[in-house]
C-alpha cells in the first residue's frame, strides 16, 4: 500500500504470515547463523500479544545473542521487506510490542548490567535488562534508577526508553528519557551509533537540518508539560535543548531505530522517606488537591481509589490491606529528604494545608503494602465488579496538573453519557491518569462504542492541553487520535522524520506514523468465543460468562508472571523461573488457549498438541490464581483441558500410576514391609518406574508399617482404664474415634476434627501423630472421621475430574456430617483442595460449609490464643507449600513462630517437585531448576540442615512407626554452630512434596510444623 512519506509500507499478508513466511525466515535465519528463533506456533501464540489489547500474529521470533546477530536479522529484513518489532518482556499496554513480521525479544540473552560506576553514578545494561535487576546491582552502593513503573519486577530498560516510561517516582526522578546517559542504537540499515552529549549534528545532518526548519511547530507543539509523551519527543533536539538525540530517542516506540544498550543515570537513594496517606471523599476531590504537591519534596504521589482495595480484599482476605484513613479516593504520597526533623515536618505541613478529610502516615510494613496494590492496579481494575472485562486503551491520558480535578471530574461524566464504567487511579502528582474502560468489545457494536468514546475523550484531554498518553506510548491504542491532538505541520513533521530513519517503514510499523486503527486488530474481535468446544465444563467458572473460555481471556498481560517473584517471597510463576520462556509463563499460556477457543492460529480442540505442549511444564502451584492481579487460574485450566483430552480414551500411564495412588497405598499398607523391601531391588525398581511413567531418579515413598488411621483407632478404641495408671499418655474416649482429655485441661468447646491425609497418613503418620499432641496440649479434642476419604488432589492434577469429584464429594460429604467445629489438617495441598478445589469440583453447599471451617494448623492454633512452646534456640529455614501460599497464605505461620521465639527465613519459590509434576518423567530438569531458583542455593548457604535427628535428652518419639523405620522421631538435630550461639538448624516443610524434595536433591531432611511444636513441648504422641 502507498505510504504517505512516499516509501512502501512493509506489509505482511495474513495468509503469509500462517503459512509461507515463517519458514522462508526460518531458513534465512539458519543461513546466516543465527542460534536461536521460533516459528513454532506455540510461541507465535504466546507472542501473539503484549499487555494490551491488540493481536498480531508474528512470523517469527528471535532471540538475539549479541548485537552482531541483531545486525544479521535486520538484514534479512531488509531483504525479505519483513517488519521488525523489538520487545522486552512484552508489559506494553499500548500494543507496542506485537508486530506480524520479526519480533526480536531481547529479555532472554540480551539482559546484562555491563558496567556499573558507583562514582559516577550510572551504569550500562544491555536493552534486555530488567528494571529490578540493575536496582539490585545499584542497591549495595547505596544508588538507584530514579524511574520505576508498576511492572518494575519485569520490564526492561530497553522497554522503558522505548515508552519513555515514568512510574510514581518520575515526580521526583524524572523519566526515562531524563535520565540517559548515552544511548547504544542500530539503525535499519545495521549502522550501529552510541549516542551521548557530544554533538550529534554531524552524524545526524539531514535531521539536523530538518529541526532548525521546523523551530516553531516543535516549540508550539512539544514539550509543553512532564508527561506529554503522545508523539515524538522533539523538545530535546531544539538548539536550547543541545539537539539532544539520546533524549529523542525515548519515547520512539521502536520506530526509529533498535536499542542494543544504553547508559543510565543512577541517584542516591534519600536518606530519609515518609509515606503519608490522605483521605478525600472520592478520587475527584483527592485530584483537586494533587498541585499542593508542587510545594513539597515529594518523589511519589499516586490515587488510590478504595474499589481497588476492595478488589483485593475480596480475593485475597481483608487483612492483605492496611488501615487507611477515612476516605473513598486516597492520595498515597512519598516524601524525601536528607533531614529527618525537616522530612517530619515537611509531612506534617502537607497534612495540615491538604483539604484530605483523615490523613494517617504509616510505617514501612504497611507503606510497601499500599505500594504493593497500587502495583498491582492495571489487573485489580480488568473486571467490573459484576464480572465483566475492563480493557486498556484510554488507561494513560495525562493532563497538567493543576487541571487534573477538573478532568477527571469531566471525564467520569464522559463515561457515565457512554454507558460506560471505570475505576480511576494512577500518578496524580504530575497529572497522569490510568483506568480500565468496561468496553463491550465481544457484542457486535463494541468496537464502535469503543472508538466513539475515545475520539471524544481525545478531544477532552486536549481541551486541557493534555496528552493522550503520559508513559505508555502511543502503540495501537492512540496513534490514530494523534491527528486530535497535534496540528497538522506537527504530524507532518512526525512522517518526516520517521522517514529519515526508517526510509522502508520496517520499523514497528502501524505506530505513531502512518497508525493503524485503533479497533484493527482487538484480540477479542479477532477471536470471537465463537467455537464451541466439546464436552460438559467439569470446572465451575464462577462468574465467567461463557466459562472456559471468556475465563482463559482473564489474562490481559500484565506479566507478573515473568517477575522474579521468589525474590519477594512470592511463587509464580516456577516454570517461567526455570526456564525463562514466555511459552512456559502463565501468560504465554493463556495466550495460547485463547487460540485454541478461538480456532484461528490454532485448532479448536482440546488435544490440540500446541495446547498440551504450553500446559506440560505447569506445575499447578495454584500461585497465578492468587499472586497475578486478574486472577488467572492456570491450574484449574491445566486440569481441564487434561480433563476433556482424555475423556473416554486410554490416558498416559503415569495419570493412573500417580493419580491413583492414595488408593493404592490403601491396597498396599498391610504388605508395607514387604513392598518397602522389594521397591530398594535398583533393576525391579527401575523397571517399575519406567513402566509407571515416573522419572528413574526419583526415590520411592516408603510406606508406614503403621497408618495413622490404624493407631489412631486402636488408641481412640482402648478401654480408658487400660491406661489408668500411664500418666505420660491422654485417657481414650473409646466408640467416639475422639480423644478425650482430662476435664480441667479441656478448652470450652475447644474442638476439631483432624483431617487424616492419605500421604500423612500412608507415609508420614508421625506427622498426624504430632498433631493430635499438639491440640490436646493446647487443650483441644481431636476427631477423626470414621471413614477413609482422600481428597483427590492427584486426580485432579492429572485431569480425571470425573473420579476426583467423586473422592471428593465423598469426603465433603463426611467431612459436613461433623457439625460446624473447625476442620484441621497437616498437609497443606489437601487443605488447599477442600479450600479451593472443593468449590470448583463438588460446588454445591456442603462444599462451601466444608471449606469455610478449614484451617490450618496455624491459623487454628492462634485464633484460640494456644500457648505456645519456646522456641528460642531454633533457626529455620522454611520451604512453605504452594498450595498454602496461594490459598491460606503464610501469615498465620510467620506469626506463630516468632511468637514461639524461633529465628525464620521463609523461602519464595516452589520447591520444584509440586506433588506428581517433579515425579513424573521428562519433568526432572525442570523440578530441579525450579529447586534452584530459591531451595537449594539456601540449602547449601546455610550447610547441612538437618531435618531429622535426635536431641540429646529429649526423649521424643513420633509414634506410630514412620516409614523410615520404628521410633522415627521429630526433633531437629542439632547443628553444627559458631561461636556461642549453639542453634538448632531446621528445615521447616509442612507439605509432603516438599520434604520428598529436600531429600531427593539434599542432604538435608524436612519436618512439619506439628512436629516441631510437639518437639518442643517434649511431648510423644498416644500409645
Amino acid at each position: 500500500m502507498a505510504h504517505p512519506t512516499g516509501a512502501n509500507r512493509a506489509t505482511v499478508d495474513e495468509d503469509e504470515s500462517q503459512t509461507a513466511l515463517p519458514t522462508a525466515l526460518a531458513e534465512q535465519f539458519r543461513t546466516a547463523g543465527i542460534r536461536d528463533f521460533s516459528i513454532d506456533d506455540t510461541d507465535r501464540a504466546a507472542y501473539s500479544s503484549d499487555a494490551s489489547l491488540f493481536r498480531l500474529v508474528p512470523a517469527a521470533i528471535v532471540f538475539p545473542h549479541d548485537e552482531d546477530e541483531v545486525a544479521r536479522v535486520l538484514s534479512v529484513a531488509r531483504r525479505l521487506g519483513v517488519p521488525i518489532t523489538s520487545r522486552g518482556t512484552g508489559t506494553s499496554i499500548a500494543g507496542n510490542a506485537i508486530g506480524r513480521g520479526i519480533v526480536l525479544d531481547f529479555s532472554l540473552h540480551m539482559n546484562a548490567v555491563l558496567d556499573l560506576d558507583p562514582e559516577e553514578q550510572s551504569a550500562w545494561v544491555q536493552s534486555g535488562c530488567v528494571h529490578a535487576h540493575l536496582q539490585k546491582q545499584a542497591k549495595p552502593h547505596g544508588l538507584r534508577f530514579g524511574p520505576d513503573p508498576s511492572t518494575h519486577t519485569r520490564c526492561t530498560i530497553g522497554g522503558m526508553i522505548g515508552n519513555n516510561a515514568c512510574g510514581p517516582r518520575a515526580l521526583g526522578y524524572g523519566r526515562t528519557g531524563d535520565n540517559i546517559l548515552a544511548l547504544k542504537i542500530m539503525l535499519i540499515d545495521g549502522t550501529v551509533v552510541t549516542l551521548d552529549d557530544s554533538d550529534a549534528s554531524t552524524t545526524f545532518p539531514r535531521l539536523h537540518e530538518l529541526v532548525a526548519q521546523n523551530l516553531g511547530t516543535i516549540r508550539t507543539n512539544f514539550g509543553t508539560f512532564s508527561r506529554q509523551v503522545s508523539g515524538y519527543g522533539l523538545e530535546s533536539l531544539l538548539p536550547e535543548n543541545g539537539f539532544d538525540v539520546r533524549r529523542a530517542f525515548a519515547g520512539t516506540e521502536g520506530t526509529w531505530g533498535v536499542i542494543l544498550a544504553a547508559k543510565m543515570r543512577l541517584v542516591k537513594d534519600p536518606s530519609f522517606t515518609s509515606a503519608v496517606v490522605l483521605g478525600y471523599a472520592d478520587m475527584v476531590a483527592a485530584a483537586h488537591d494533587a498541585p499542593l504537591l508542587k510545594d513539597f519534596p515529594v518523589a511519589a504521589c499516586e490515587g488510590l481509589d478504595s474499589r481497588m482495595l476492595d478488589r483485593v480484599i475480596d480475593t485475597k482476605g481483608a487483612e492483605a490491606v492496611p488501615p487507611l484513613p477515612e476516605g473513598a479516593g486516597w492520595l498515597v504520597v512519598e516524601l524525601t529528604g536528607e533531614d529527618e526533623a525537616k522530612l517530619e515536618a515537611e509531612t506534617q505541613r502537607l497534612i495540615s494545608e491538604s483539604k484530605s478529610l483523615d490523613s494517617a502516615v504509616l510505617d514501612a510494613q504497611a507503606a510497601a503494602e499500599v505500594w504493593a496494590i497500587r502495583a498491582d492496579g492495571a489487573g485489580l481494575v480488568s473486571r467490573t465488579p459484576d464480572g465483566r472485562d475492563a480493557h486498556a486503551g484510554w488507561e494513560d491520558s495525562a493532563v497538567p496538573v493543576d487541571h487534573l480535578g477538573d478532568y477527571l471530574h469531566d471525564l467520569m461524566e464522559l463515561l457515565e453519557e457512554h454507558g460506560l464504567w471505570a475505576i480511576p487511579y494512577g500518578h496524580f502528582g504530575d497529572g497522569c491518569l490510568h483506568m480500565r474502560v468496561d468496553f463491550p468489545l465481544e457484542d457486535p457494536n463494541g468496537g464502535q462504542v469503543m472508538r466513539e468514546f475515545m475520539v471524544a475523550a481525545t478531544k477532552l484531554v486536549a481541551r486541557y492541553g493534555g496528552s493522550v498518553s503520559g508513559e505508555h506510548g502511543d502503540g495501537r491504542a492512540r496513534s490514530e487520535l494523534l491527528r486530535l491532538m497535534y496540528a497538522p505541520a506537527a504530524l507532518d513533521l512526525f512522517a518526516q522524520v520517521k522517514r529519515l530513519f526508517d526510509p522502508q517503514h520496517l520499523l514497528n510499523p502501524g505506530v505513531i506514523v502512518d497508525p493503524d486503527a485503533l479497533d484493527e486488530s482487538i484480540r477479542l474481535t479477532q477471536l470471537p468465543l465463537r467455537q464451541e468446544l466439546p464436552g460438559t465444563l467439569a470446572m465451575a467458572y464462577e462468574g465467567e460468562s461463557a466459562g472456559f473460555a471468556s475465563a482463559v481471556h482473564r489474562c490481559t498481560g500484565v506479566g507478573k508472571c515473568r517477575a522474579d517473584s521468589a525474590a519477594g517471597g512470592g511463587i509464580m510463576c516456577p516454570s517461567y523461573q526455570a526456564t525463562r520462556d514466555e511459552r512456559h509463563s502463565t501468560r504465554g499460556r493463556a495466550r495460547v488457549l485463547q487460540e485454541m477457543v478461538a480456532g484461528d492460529l490454532l485448532e479448536p480442540r482440546w488435544d490440540s498438541p500446541e495446547v498440551h505442549e504450553a500446559l506440560d511444564l505447569c506445575l499447578s502451584c495454584k500461585a497465578c490464581g492468587t499472586e497475578c492481579p486478574t486472577g488467572t487460574d492456570m491450574a484449574t485450566y491445566k486440569a481441564e483441558v487434561l480433563h476433556q483430552t482424555y475423556q473416554g480414551r486410554l490416558r498416559p500411564m503415569k495419570h493412573y500410576s500417580l493419580g491413583f495412588l492414595p488408593q493404592l497405598a490403601r491396597l498396599v499398607t498391610p504388605l508395607a514391609p514387604v513392598v518397602n523391601r522389594v521397591s530398594g531391588l535398583p533393576g525391579l525398581t527401575t523397571l517399575a518406574k519406567k513402566m509407571a511413567g515416573i522419572d528413574v531418579r526419583r526415590s520411592i515413598p516408603q510406606f508406614a508399617s503403621t497408618t495413622f488411621r490404624k493407631w489412631w483407632t486402636t488408641t481412640a478404641e482402648a478401654a480408658p482404664e487400660s491406661r489408668a495408671n500411664d500418666e505420660s499418655r491422654s485417657k481414650a474416649e473409646s466408640p467416639a474415634k475422639a480423644s478425650s482429655l482430662a476435664s480441667d485441661s479441656l478448652r470450652p468447646n475447644a474442638e476439631v476434627v483432624l483431617f487424616a491425609d492419605s500421604w500423612s497418613n500412608h507415609f508420614a503418620p508421625r506427622i498426624l501423630a504430632a498433631a493430635v499432641a499438639v491440640l490436646e496440649q493446647a487443650g483441644v479434642r481431636v476427631r477423626v472421621i470414621d471413614q477413609t476419604v482422600c481428597c483427590g488432589l492427584p486426580l485432579i492434577s492429572t485431569g480425571q475430574l470425573d473420579a476426583a469429584k467423586a473422592n471428593l464429594s465423598e469426603t465433603v460429604t463426611a467431612l459436613d456430617a461433623t457439625g460446624d467445629v473447625p476442620i484441621i489438617g497437616v498437609e497443606p495441598s489437601c487443605l488447599a483442595t477442600l479450600k479451593d478445589d472443593s468449590l470448583k469440583l463438588v460446588a454445591d453447599e456442603a462444599s462451601h460449609r466444608v471449606a469455610d471451617r478449614v484451617q490450618t494448623l496455624a491459623q487454628y492454633l492462634l485464633s484460640i490464643g494456644a500457648e505456645l512452646p519456646d522456641l528460642s534456640g531454633i533457626e529455620a529455614l522454611v520451604q512453605p507449600h504452594c498450595h498454602q501460599s496461594a490459598i491460606f497464605g503464610n501469615a498465620a505461620d510467620k506469626e506463630l513462630l516468632a511468637r514461639a521465639g524461633a529465628n525464620t527465613e521463609f523461602l519464595g519459590g516452589c520447591c520444584g517437585l509440586a506433588g506428581n509434576f517433579g515425579v513424573e518423567d521428562g519433568h526432572f530438569e525442570t523440578s530441579v531448576a525450579v529447586a534452584e531458583v530459591a531451595l537449594l542455593p539456601a540449602l547449601r548457604k546455610r550447610g547441612r540442615a538437618a531435618g531429622v535427628g535426635s536431641r540429646t535428652g529429649s526423649g521424643v518419639d513420633a509414634s506410630p512407626t514412620g516409614a523410615t523405620g520404628s521410633g522415627t522421631n521429630v526433633s531437629p538435630e542439632r547443628a553444627t554452630s559458631s561461636g556461642a550461639d549453639d542453634r538448632l538448624q531446621v528445615v521447616l516443610a509442612d507439605g509432603y512434596s516438599c520434604r520428598t524434595q529436600i531429600t531427593d536433591l539434599s542432604d538435608a531432611e524436612g519436618v512439619s510444623l506439628a512436629e516441631l511444636l510437639a518437639w518442643g513441648w517434649g511431648l510423644q504422641p498416644r500409645r
